[in-house]
């Protein structure tokens, strides 16, 4: 069987020394440099940054940009502000989702789509189906790097890189200026529950920026971190806790789904809205065991849901899972997981399982 040759990103010829690689969404990426344990806390406490290049970017430009980007997500983008970004959703005209995704308004006239690695070509061969009018779509995603800076010590950290009044980026909110000698967009946003940035620079440009931060200090880290860490503040990912088969409103992201503006699914939604049939909840588990993704849930024998994630994390310490079961016993108490045949007692817990003060 012939093997497949994974993608690499521009930073790949420096991490890839240092750190334990896997592949990834078709990228060979590092899953961690020393511990997941170690990293996690590094950015809990401190400050850790992620080689996030195998995301994807969408510039969509042109006259008839704004009504094109508000007809494929399923927020608001005409509250945007230049220099402000947005999270938002692609959906199906059913209502599944195909992607989540950081819509950043670039211009007047363009939009930036940052989105998940292992969807790009399908996020881009959508985007066009339904673009009409007016616009360029240019897939950008092999142009730029990102590097994403996170924990409490981000801002003093980053500052000494920048001349950028950092303290003025507020969230969802981004810049453009030079760090560490290279032109970049700093945007205040992240995927871990902590404060910081996320970086995108030219890809030929990218390394001066992470060998500038690794100098000052800062732990590389991995994505095997990066899960436990947006997993602890219930941040969630597609492939998880999205696909195709599930709705925004199943997924607990209604925050993101305006009603009053027009989408692709808005019809399928504007139904399901008043009778949606899964939710996500926290779970604690109160016997040995982690409940990975694919496990059952059950409620007096009756399987009721299955786990999205999993895991004991660093911060929390404990055997915690997020599960979409069905919405008779979203408000239920206690439950059974099944973990490699064994059936472990669980309780419901708040979510997010992590918050920072």
């Amino acid at each position: 069987m012939e093997k497949v040759s994974l993608k690499r990103t521009p930073l790949y010829d420096l991490i890839s020394v240092k750190a334990k690689m896997v592949d990834f969404a078709g990228f060979e990426m590092p899953i961690m440099f020393s511990s997941i344990k170690e990293e996690h806390q590094a950015v809990r406490n401190n400050v850790g940054m992620f080689d996030v290049s195998h995301m994807g970017e969408i510039r969509i430009e042109g006259p008839d940009v704004l009504e094109n980007v508000q007809r494929l997500v399923t927020n608001d983008v005409s509250k945007l502000q230049i220099g402000q970004a947005q999270y938002n959703l692609f959906c199906l005209p059913n209502g599944g989702v195909i992607d989540d995704l950081l819509v950043y308004r670039l211009d007047e006239d363009a939009f930036w789509l940052v989105v998940n690695a292992s969807n790009i070509e399908k996020d881009v061969a959508h985007v066009r189906e339904y673009v009409t009018g007016d616009v360029t779509v240019t897939d950008e995603s092999n142009a730029y790097g990102q590097i994403a800076i996170q924990g409490p010590m981000a801002e003093q950290v980053l500052g000494r890189l920048t001349d950028l009044p950092l303290a003025d980026i507020k969230f969802f909110r981004f810049m453009t200026g030079d760090v560490a000698g290279v032109s970049t967009i700093v945007s205040r946003s992240g995927y871990t529950g902590e404060d910081g940035f996320e970086l995108y620079a030219r890809a030929e440009d990218v390394a001066a920026i992470w060998s500038a931060l690794e100098a000052e200090g800062v732990t590389p880290c991995g994505l095997g971190s990066r899960d436990t860490l947006r997993f602890e503040a219930c941040l969630p990912l597609y492939g998880h806790e999205l696909d195709e088969t599930v709705t925004p409103f199943e997924a607990n992201l209604n925050f993101a789904v305006k009603l009053d503006t027009e989408f692709i699914g808005k019809d399928a939604l504007v139904k399901q809205k008043e009778d949606i049939p899964r939710r996500l909840i926290g779970l604690r588990l109160l016997g040995r065991g982690i409940a990975r993704q694919g496990a059952t849930v059950e409620v007096d024998g009756e399987t009721i849901g299955v786990v999205t994630t999993g895991t004991m994390p660093p911060t929390v310490n404990e055997s915690i899972a997020w599960a979409r079961v069905d919405r008779r016993f979203a408000e239920a108490t206690h439950f059974i997981v099944e973990v490699r045949g064994k059936k472990i007692e669980a309780e419901r817990v708040p979510t997010p399982f992590y918050k920072r003060k």
